[in-house]
């Protein structure tokens, strides 16, 4: 038998898709992780979860999902996000070229199988 993850009607899921070489992994996770920090704190956060590829085609090795109640939810944590930015002096683009990092950043609802 099998279950499916229920979410609540209406979530909307970040997806980021992101093609890290080995040098960089380091670099990443630690940036991912205060990113984290300050998601887990924002209100209409359904779940979040990392993962891994370990087999299959293609470019990129990690992905991150955060499942949020509503886009005014989404909204507010990437504005808490770039605050965080802000108050460390860190740019994301500059970080994603200088350790070779390409990503792929996307909004999607629930699509019934």
């Amino acid at each position: 038998m099998t279950s499916r993850i229920m979410w609540p009607e209406g979530a909307l899921y970040r997806l980021d898709l992101f093609d890290i070489p080995h040098a960089a992994r380091g670099a990443f996770a630690e940036r991912a992780a205060a990113t984290q920090a300050v998601l887990r704190r924002q209100a209409g956060l359904v779940g979040e979860q990392g993962f891994e590829r370990v087999s299959g085609p293609g470019r990129f090795n990690i992905a991150t999902l955060a499942a949020w109640e509503n886009a005014a939810a989404i909204e507010a944590a990437a504005k808490a996000v770039a605050e965080m930015h802000a108050a460390t002096g860190f740019d994301r683009q500059t970080f994603l070229a200088q350790h070779g990092i390409s990503a792929e950043i996307a909004t999607f609802r629930a699509f019934a199988l």
